[in-house]
């Protein structure tokens, strides 16, 4: 009594694999299992602040917020449009990320340094030339840096706001000196340890930060044209406004992006907690749960 008939799925357990198909791409399956069943030393122990962080539901909001942040470095976003193919292949490009994400924060430590040697390799091949005839490369540590700093302050900001379990202030730091560790694999030269040394770290880079054609060009993609069937818009479009309200105001202005503060308040950031408690709920079997 109370079972689902043997041919009718578990909503649940069909949700959450619909939503990890989409994030984690064919091979999902096998690269969760060398992930997380390979024996071997990882860079991060189960008690590190990068593991709750990045296995929250709050990812899904921070992510896309981490985007609309770093589009907004010009040289950063003309190797972006010009050689990420992200236009073309969204999921593709998401897939690749969340890999990488999930190899560096769980995968064994070996697994974790091939992930961003195969990084490197292709950074050093992204060399081009902006519209204002500014060049740029991938590889260059200054830029390399505001990726990582923009991308660590975003995937905090939405975990403080919508995770499930927020972290105190010692644990904030050991989030940004966490992410250090991959960022310093990565190439960036020093990078902060601490969130008040991130937020310095971002502040330096306001001068430069500007929106460009292509970063607006870009906004619009992600928010209001995302490559996804009809059913799925809506709460997507939930995810959108909060990725938005998430950001420094400077940075939704520069954009173009409108905000209404009370309606952000009384409607907004209550639809994004709804909607990422749901999909937490979804991802995680019912046992973990418990």
């Amino acid at each position: 009594m109370g079972l689902l008939p043997a041919d009718r799925p578990d909503p649940r357990a069909w949700l959450g694999g619909l939503i990890f198909s989409r994030v984690a791409g064919p091979e999902g399956p096998a690269n969760r299992a060398r992930i997380h069943e390979t024996p071997g030393p990882r860079w991060f122990g189960p008690d590190r602040p990068v593991r709750r962080v990045h296995g929250d539901a709050s990812m899904f909001i921070g992510g896309l917020s981490a985007l609309l942040l770093q589009s907004l470095h010009p040289l950063a976003m003309a190797a972006v449009s010009a050689h990420s193919g992200f236009r073309s292949d969204p999921w593709g490009r998401l897939q690749r990320t969340s890999t990488f994400l999930a190899v560096t924060t769980y995968g064994p430590a070996d697994a974790a340094q091939q992930a961003v040697d195969r990084v490197h390799a292709v950074h050093e091949r992204v060399r081009g030339t902006t519209p204002a005839g500014q060049e740029y490369h991938a590889a260059d540590p200054h830029l390399l840096c505001w990726v990582h700093i923009a991308e660590a302050d975003s995937f905090l900001r939405a975990h403080q706001r919508y995770g499930s379990h927020p972290l105190d202030a010692a644990g904030c730091d050991g989030y940004v000196a966490d992410m250090a560790r991959i960022a310093t694999a990565l190439g960036v030269p020093d990078p902060p340890v601490t969130r008040d040394g991130l937020d310095r770290r971002l502040a330096a880079y306001r001068d430069e930060l500007r929106a460009t054609a292509e970063a607006r060009s870009t906004a619009r993609f992600l928010l209001l044209n995302p490559p996804l069937p009809l059913p799925a818009r809506v709460p997507y479009g939930v995810l959108a406004a909060n990725a938005v309200s998430l950001l420094p105001g400077w940075a939704s202005r520069a954009l173009g992006l409108p905000r209404l503060r009370p309606a952000e308040q009384l409607c907004v950031r209550p639809l994004g907690a709804a909607v990422t408690a749901g999909i937490r709920w979804a991802m995680t079997p019912p046992r973990e749960a418990a």
